[in-house]
């Protein structure tokens, strides 16, 4: 009876995890070329991405505005595919790039637009705390990783990239940056998460 049970349990765990894959699979995401990679992280290239991105405080979400977006709260009513991933990171002054600081302990979350859009023919948000950015192209530091999405867990990774970063001598020029690229009912152990950080990079050394 137990052996039955024990198969019945890995045949559930299967069948969720190959839901869970192919609904990945499913998003786009923004394509990047991996310049070096080690057991810590990997340098990717990004070029220009275009997003849609609103800002928010610790105490409630931004993902409600971008995805009413997405699902036609723009001046086209168009609906808008899903990417992957979505993406966190703290508000900066970004009149001042070299010494970018805090704003008001707010959050910047934004999700990706497919590939087809460009900041010409993409729709506008019909909310005026939602809008269309372009994130430029550069270098990122990037590290992988699974579990639940607690800050914990989060920070146990950022220090980890922070510090290895920090003994190869990369130059940090971002605040942390989370991205997520499954749903909330994904099992942790299926989860793909990752912590980033922009960084300054010489490809030809």
């Amino acid at each position: 009876m137990q052996l039955i049970f024990n198969l019945f349990s890995k045949f559930i765990v299967l069948t969720i995890s190959i839901c869970v894959f192919s609904n990945v699979m499913a998003y786009e995401e923004p394509q990047y070329s991996v310049i070096q990679s080690n057991k810590i992280y990997e340098i990717r290239y990004y070029d220009d991405r275009l997003a849609v991105q609103t800002t928010y405080s610790f105490d409630s979400s931004g993902f409600r505005k971008l995805f009413n977006y997405i699902s036609g709260a723009n001046t086209k009513s168009k609906k808008i595919k899903m990417t992957t991933p979505v993406t966190e990171s703290e508000k900066i002054d970004m009149t001042v790039p070299v010494t970018q600081t805090e704003e008001n302990q707010k959050m910047v979350m934004q999700f990706y637009l497919p590939s087809i859009y460009t900041m010409n023919t993409a729709p506008i948000p019909a909310d005026s705390k939602v809008e269309l950015v372009n994130i430029e192209k550069g270098y990122f530091a990037v590290m992988k990783y699974s579990g639940r999405l607690t800050d914990k867990n989060f920070n146990k990774h950022k220090k980890l990239l922070k510090t290895k970063l920090n003994e190869d001598k990369i130059e940090i020029i971002s605040k942390v940056i989370k991205a997520t690229y499954n749903g909330p009912f994904t099992l942790p152990l299926f989860r793909r998460n990752e912590v980033m950080f922009r960084i300054v990079f010489d490809a030809k050394n």
